[in-house]
């Protein structure tokens, strides 16, 4: 393994829990459910599978105000990341891969605005050898497009490369790349339905790079 890709959101930083339950508290107030089951079309990818404020105004059945109701939705998620931190294990795994010499990049179906603020304000940019968001492709997950761009970027092949995905959209598209996936589920998605993949784990706390370099090493030999 020469290179890791790390999905962003919901892996290195938790920001689809407080969305979904953004969201499910505003679907509450108008007397509706919204079950994590349909919330999941969205996750790791964008509103083209699920459109929350266009499925509210249809359920409802008349006009809503949705840019007021997209401001107060937009306040309330803020108010919940107030105090937010990097999942467990993010900084051992990035710190981890960069002591073995791997090349690191982000693959996000996310603006790139989105997740530059956050890397920026924990101050992992510059760990990154590349960040590839959905400003930069046509197509954003499950499509395997960003991982190609990211895999081009730090000029490795599919199998020199491995991915870490917390999602099903995340891992199909790193499975459609041709990349070995680790799935690191939170919250709203370790319920979810996943396609084939490496290894899942309850956190990064859980992955030892030193052991993937043993694995690779036995590979090698057989």
């Amino acid at each position: 393994m020469k290179a890791v890709i790390f999905d962003f959101d919901g892996l290195l930083l938790d920001t689809e829990t407080p969305w979904y339950y953004v969201f499910k508290e505003a679907y509450s107030a108008y007397g509706l459910e919204l079950p994590l089951s349909l919330w999941a079309g969205n996750v790791g990818t964008n509103f083209e599978e699920f459109h929350p404020y266009k499925y509210l105004e249809q359920q409802v059945g008349e006009p809503i105000d949705l840019k007021r109701l997209q401001s107060d939705l937009e306040h309330n998620y803020e108010l919940r990341m107030k105090n937010a931190q990097l999942l467990p294990g993010v900084d051992e795994a990035l710190q981890q891969a960069r002591q073995r010499g791997m090349r690191l990049a982000i693959a996000s179906s996310s603006t790139r605005d989105w997740v530059f603020k956050y890397l920026q304000y924990f101050e992992l940019l510059p760990l990154f050898d590349a960040v590839v968001t959905s400003d930069d492709v046509k197509c954003v997950k499950p499509d395997p497009e960003l991982y190609k761009l990211a895999m081009h970027q730090l000029g490795v092949s599919p199998n020199e490369t491995l991915a870490f995905e917390d999602s099903p959209n995340g891992l199909k598209a790193a499975n459609a790349a041709g990349i070995r996936c680790i799935i690191v589920p939170n919250e709203v998605t370790r319920e979810l339905d996943f396609p084939p993949y490496e290894r899942r784990l309850a956190s990064l706390l859980e992955f030892d790079f030193e052991q993937l370099s043993l694995e690779d090493e036995l590979m090698d030999l057989a």
